[in-house]
Order: C-alpha cells, then structure tokens, then sequence
C-alpha cells in the first residue's frame, strides 16, 4: 500500500473511531446544549462567540468521549458483534494513535472553555470526571444510561451559567427531562446488544428492564412529555411550542413504541434514530417562542 493510501485509510480509520460518520450522537448532544442556550438568552446567544464554542465543544467533547468508551471497552468490544470491527478493536486504530487523537481533542475542549467564566469551567471539569466514570459502569451497575443522561443534559447547566445567568428552575426541569429521555434512547439503543451483553456479563438497564423494556420506556416517555408540557405553561409558551415540540414528541414516542414492540434489533436502531427528531421539535419550538 502506497503511503498515500496509507494515510487516506488511517484518516478513514480516525474519523470512525471518532464517529464523524455516525453524527447522530453529536445532534443528540448539540439539541440539549441548543436549548439550554436560546432559553438562558431568551433567544440566540447575543454574544455568537459562545455559541461558536458550545457548538465545536459539543463536537470534541462527543468525538473525545467515544474515544474514551472505546479504550476502555477494547476487550468487550472484541466480543460484541456489532462493536468488534471497530477501528481501535478491530486493531486498525492503535491505542497509542487513539490517546494522541484524544488529547488532541481534549486541549481543543480546554482552550475553548478557558473562554469562558469560572463557573462554567468547573463545570466542564466534572463534566470531564463523569465521562471518564462512563465506560466503567456497565462493569457494576444496570444504570451506565443514567450516567450518560447526566452527561448529556450538563451543557443545559454550563448555557445558562455561561451566559451569566443562575441556573433557574427551568434550566433544572430542561436537566431533569433530558436525563430521562436520554435514558429512553440509550436504552433502545442498548436493546440491539442485550443478549450479547447478557452473554458475556454487561450490563444495561435494556438487561435490567428485560421484557418489561416497552413498559418502562414508556412510563419515562410520558414523564418527558409532562416535564415538557410544564416547561411550556413555566416559559408562557404559544400554541407554536405545543404544535411542534409537545405533539411531535407525542407522536414519536408512539412510533418508538410500534417499533420497539417488534424485537428486531433494526426496528431498536430506528427508534433510536427517531430521537434526533425530538430534540430538533423541541428546540423548533423553543426558537419560534424567543424569536
């Protein structure tokens, strides 16, 4: 292999490892991190450097923390089928080259949040802490998709800080929801490894719900759906924002209920998928109310 293809196909190899082609985990980071913004603002950010740096944290921070996951389940992924030919466990990406792209993007995330106040900065850092905690919960306990909500609902805390605001109670029901709805689809997407991570001893709360899954995931999605509709009546909203966020998600939840009720690992995927609509729905019609 000549060495330009050499390092066409090693580029190939990083970008997958960071999941570049897989953007569907940054949307589901960057909706959250979008709400948080327009309604500490009450509406866009006036100052467009932080939403400059929010927008290409999100993107390091989510291509870093699959990095992370990786190195750390190098072993399980091996044994996983949908995981095993993975660029670091497939043995295409070594360790080595997967921490320099690591800290590569981490002094990204570090120089972009020094921009910020103090406040936001410490929270960065826990937000850094949990990420590293992440990959070894599955280890120990059913609840890894707790963790990941946590993690992907503290860009909500870190906008309103970052804009001088208190966290207000808005901010902590956007916190709540986001957490339970990231639960909600993190487990659909766990549900297409449960019986491999049965196997070989991982655990999920796809594994903990075991058939009780459809059940349970909607019970969360109803509470989503009202933490939603009080955050509505809380800001005021118009019919706009019950339109396109509270009816869309509705609808949704119930597609994600026909599909999950087929037990096809496809059908979880597509579920899973479906989110990013959520979060662009509510974000709709978060924008339309502050503009």
């Amino acid at each position: 292999m000549s060495n330009r293809l050499f390092f066409i196909k090693k580029c190939y190899n990083l970008a997958q490892l960071m999941r570049i082609n897989q953007p569907i985990g940054f949307f589901l980071l960057l909706w959250p991190t979008l709400w948080g913004l327009w309604l500490s603002n009450r509406g866009m950010p006036d100052d467009h450097v932080i939403l400059i740096v929010f927008v290409t944290g999100v993107l390091c921070m989510r291509s870093a923390g699959c990095i992370i996951n990786d190195y750390v389940d190098y072993d399980i992924d091996r044994r996983v089928r949908r995981t095993r030919t993975r660029p670091l466990s497939s043995g295409a990406i070594t360790k080595k080259e997967a921490l320099t792209v690591l800290l590569i993007l981490l002094i990204i995330a570090l120089a972009l949040v020094l921009i910020l106040n103090l406040i936001t900065i410490f929270l960065s850092v826990v937000a850094l802490i949990l990420s590293g905690v992440y990959p070894y919960l599955k280890r120990y306990t059913y609840f890894p998709q707790l963790m990941l909500g946590l993690l992907f609902s503290w860009p909500i805390l870190m906008a309103f800080t970052a804009i001088n605001h208190p966290i207000s109670s808005t901010a902590w029901l956007l916190f709540v929801m986001n957490t339970i709805w990231t639960i909600v689809y993190d487990t659909q997407y766990a549900m297409i490894d449960r019986e491999d991570d049965k196997y070989i001893g991982v655990k999920s709360s796809a594994v903990l719900f075991g058939n009780m899954d459809k059940f349970i995931i909607g019970i969360f999605q109803f509470i989503v759906v009202f933490i939603l509709s009080i955050i509505g009546w809380k800001e005021q909203f118009t019919i706009l924002f019950y339109f396109f966020s509270l009816f869309g998600v509705i609808i949704i939840f119930a597609w994600q209920q026909i599909l999950i009720n087929k037990k096809r690992r496809t059908k979880y995927f597509k579920a899973f998928l479906s989110n990013n609509y959520i979060g662009a729905l509510i974000f709709m019609g978060i924008a339309l109310n502050l503009y």
